[in-house]
């Protein structure tokens, strides 16, 4: 092994295992909990709208409202922004786990509009039938639609889990943990350019992991 090969194992070894773990964990978890909040938001965007199920005019122009305000923060801007919440609910407002909070709650309104979007491709044909047999608004949601849009649903966890691993890069900034942090302790502050570059491969194949499975999943539901 040469000796540059060796001086970036190293390199690796000593500090990039428990920042994938911080990172995966960020990711995944934030994910999961931006997914069922971007959920429940977009199934109320869809039945309260003009052409829903059961349309609700001031429901629905709050929600809008809400869901384009928060997804017009830049990301770094809402950790600053919302840190007593985050430390009002882990204890910090630096860290990992207190990372999650901003993540998840910048990714939801996000993840919402996607589901929205996939919820209002659902051909419009099934509902009608499905309310012609005296279906219930419940019946027709989790029954009709959520099984239609079950592909764009998982491309939409796709995109997103990708999305979040560029937003938890970010909070490296702020001592948000995982790959970000020591990219900006180790590389950036710390004037390590070989850590820099390692850092943007392993998000790299993080990236390339997320998404593989992503297409993996969507073809598998798709057949």
């Amino acid at each position: 092994m040469s000796e540059f090969a060796l001086r970036i194992y190293e390199k690796f070894m000593d500090e990039f295992p428990y920042a994938i773990w911080e990172s995966l964990y960020m990711c995944l978890l934030s994910t999961t909990m931006a997914f069922f909040i971007g959920l429940a938001l977009a199934i109320l965007l869809v039945i309260s709208g003009e052409k829903g199920l059961k349309p609700n005019k001031k429901l629905y122009t709050f929600l809008d409202f809400t869901t384009n305000t928060l997804r017009s923060f830049p990301f770094i801007i809402l950790i600053v922004a919302i840190a007593p919440l985050t430390k009002l609910l882990v204890g910090t407002n630096i860290g990992t786990t207190a990372t999650i909070v901003p993540l998840t709650i910048g990714a939801a309104p996000f993840i919402a509009r996607l589901i929205e979007g996939a919820f209002k491709e659902v051909d419009a044909g099934l509902v009608e039938a499905a309310q012609s047999f005296g279906a219930t608004n419940f019946q027709i949601i989790f029954k009709i639609i959520l099984p239609e849009a079950l592909p764009s649903l998982v491309s939409t966890i796709t995109v997103t889990l990708i999305v979040i691993v560029g937003f938890s890069a970010m909070a490296g900034v702020v001592g948000g943990g995982g790959v970000g942090t020591v990219a900006i302790n180790r590389g950036y502050n710390g004037f390590d350019n070989e850590v820099l570059y390692i850092s943007v491969v392993v998000l790299l194949i993080m990236v390339q992991i997320f998404q593989s499975f992503g297409d993996f999943v969507y073809k598998l539901i798709k057949k």
